[in-house]
Parts: C-alpha cells; structure tokens; sequence
C-alpha cells in the first residue's frame, strides 16, 4: 500500500475479498499511517520489507495518486511481484500500479490494462504488455485494472481466482 493510494481501490477490494472469507494482510511500503486520495487512513499490519510472497496466495497492489512516485520504479515492489508471480501466486493491479508490475517486466506478452492517465498505457506497451482498454483484463495469475470504478469486479475476480 502507497501513501496516496485511491481510497475505494483499496477498501473495496479488502472488505470483499474478507466477506468472501479471505484473509487479508495489509503492508505498507513504510511503517505508519497511509493517506488515501480521499481521506481515507489506513495503518498497514506490516510492511512490504517484513513480508515473504510464500506466506500469501496473491499480492494486490492499491493504485492512485501515489502509484507512480511509490510503486512504479520500488526495486522491493517489483521483486516481490516476480517473486509471487514465479511461484504460482495471483498478481494483481488496479488503476496506474499496474505500470510497476509492467516496469518489473511482468507483463511482458500478457494482456493488461491500467488507468489512462499519467501516459500509464505508454509505459505498458513500452514494456511489451498487450493493453487492453477495458475495465478488468485477467491473462493467466495476473488481474490488472483500469480505475475506481473497476474496484469491485477487479475484486470479484480476485476472489474467484483465489476460491477456485
């Protein structure tokens, strides 16, 4: 979780996928409070540097605001997502932080989508991801997502994904 992060990209996602029975662990890039977009605050459980990808079934990144100072170029960020996508886990991104799995070199040849602003679908395409302009693209273990409005059925395929 970002500092900036957009508020219902993370909360949305979270309440779901806990109503659905799934466990949910919050780590932050820092220890502290994090401020969504919107005013919402959050203090992660953890933090992205106390954390093993082997002890989850998916690593889900927030996006917003703060996705392209925080998560695009975080050598920690990207090496957990090649981690957790090379064992198997479910990948998952929303808004302009699947630009950061793109600049980890993640979706290379996958079909991705990602928000539109801040030249996020340029950063995709440079990096070889196939972009897709619609709301929730699933290619594989990997789930990418263009925006707010996506949140809640970038959420239930989280789900189904993890349930299957």
């Amino acid at each position: 979780m970002p500092d900036g992060f957009r508020d219902e990209e993370f909360a949305v996602p979270k309440e779901r996928m806990e109503s659905a029975g799934v466990e949910v662990t919050v780590a932050g890039l820092v220890e502290g409070e994090c401020k969504g977009m919107l005013g919402m605050s959050y203090t992660p459980e953890t933090t992205v540097d106390e954390v093993s990808v082997d002890d989850f079934d998916a690593l889900v990144i927030p996006g917003g605001s703060g996705s392209p100072a925080h998560l695009w170029d975080n050598q920690v960020v990207h090496q957990m997502v090649k981690d957790a996508y090379g064992a198997g886990k479910i990948v998952a991104s929303i808004c302009l932080a699947p630009a950061a799995l793109a600049n980890a070199g993640l979706l290379e040849g996958k079909n991705a989508t990602v928000s539109g602003s801040a030249n996020a679908p340029d950063i995709l395409r440079e990096k070889g991801a196939n972009y897709l302009d619609e709301d929730v693209v699933v290619d594989g273990n990997i789930i990418t997502a263009r925006g707010p409005a996506a949140a809640g059925e970038f959420a239930d395929r989280i789900i189904e994904k993890l349930l299957a």
